[in-house]
């Protein structure tokens, strides 16, 4: 379990420190929309922070949170297919990452419907951003890809919440989350200055 959770947080502290949306041709794989939310800090951090926050949430938002997310960011991919706009995406996404690294932070314990409100609000702008980034080619393909690459990230913050439980007492896990929030909600505001 050490490994798993060392494994997690050499996963976030290799991020490079830039936006995933770089907007470059080629986002029309499942090898392409997997590898995209990987190479951007704001959607690492994002998207583990989930899966952290899904953890301290527990019982059936262990797995209803990171669902809601995955869901409402297809969502949000289509509707950016359909031609759909929304404002301040970048801008959102930054929030996202810092909201919910404080949600870790403070151990913010909601209702599983909350957290499931919460994670679908920014989920929207995330899947709204592949959407737009998304080249001719196949989008469903890329689709997969991506929703695939951040269950896999909700993953590793699931897993990293569970296993600070087991490894430690309840007061030191607790404390072991709220830095990783900390850390997140930090790294979310270097990114906006950054930005």
């Amino acid at each position: 379990m050490k490994r798993l959770i060392l494994t997690g947080i050499a996963l976030v502290a290799s991020t490079a420190p830039a936006f995933a949306h770089y907007g470059h041709p080629g986002h029309d794989s499942l090898v392409s929309g997997f590898l995209h939310p990987m190479t951007g800090a704001d959607h690492v951090l994002a998207m583990v922070a989930v899966g952290l926050w899904a953890a301290l949430l527990g019982g059936r938002a262990l797995w209803l949170v990171p669902s809601a997310f995955v869901a409402t960011m297809v969502a949000g991919f289509a509707f950016a297919l359909a031609g759909g706009a929304l404002p301040l995406v970048e801008p959102t996404i930054l929030a996202s990452v810092v909201t919910l690294g404080v949600l870790v932070a403070l151990a913010v314990r909601v209702p599983a419907g909350i957290g499931m409100a919460v994670a679908g609000f920014f989920a929207l702008f995330h899947g709204y951003a592949h959407g737009t980034e998304m080249a001719a080619g196949s989008g469903l393909s890329y689709m997969a890809g991506f929703a695939f690459a951040t269950a896999a990230l909700h993953g590793v913050g699931l897993a990293a919440g569970l296993g600070l439980t087991r490894l430690f007492d309840g007061q030191s896990a607790s404390t072991a989350s709220r830095i990783a929030g900390v850390a997140t909600a930090a790294g979310g505001l270097y990114l906006a200055i950054a930005g």
